[in-house]
């Protein structure tokens, strides 16, 4: 995916690495409970396997960089809001932390989760 060539040697950056970084990145943002997957066979391949990058695809074509996520969000929470969040703070840790530009993150909301039915 990523290659970066350097008097020492070269860097690759593989797609794994950049969904683990989304993955976290996703935690962190308010208002989302979880990550789901994006359908039926990759959830039960998920469950099987216990892959740490779930609900997390990413597409590296040239010079572009796709991540797409599939989230679950609070109930009660603005949705438009929690996904811009979502996409704006992957947007910036990837950036940050591998240096690469992100061409776009799309955000697909799977469903609304009540944690307090209070």
């Amino acid at each position: 995916m990523g290659q970066e060539k350097t008097t020492l040697g070269s860097i690759h950056i593989s797609p794994t690495a950049v969904a683990s970084i989304a993955y976290h990145a996703t935690l962190q943002s308010y208002g989302v409970v979880g990550l789901a997957p994006k359908n039926l066979a990759e959830g039960i391949a998920v469950t099987i396997t216990r892959e740490p990058t779930r609900g997390v695809n990413v597409h590296f074509d040239g010079d572009q960089l796709d991540i797409d996520i599939y989230i679950v969000v609070e109930f009660g929470t603005r949705i438009a809001s929690v996904a811009q969040s979502v996409s704006n703070t992957i947007r910036y840790q990837v950036e940050k932390i591998i240096g690469l530009k992100v061409h776009q993150v799309n955000v697909h909301v799977q469903g609304l989760r009540v944690s307090n039915p209070d």
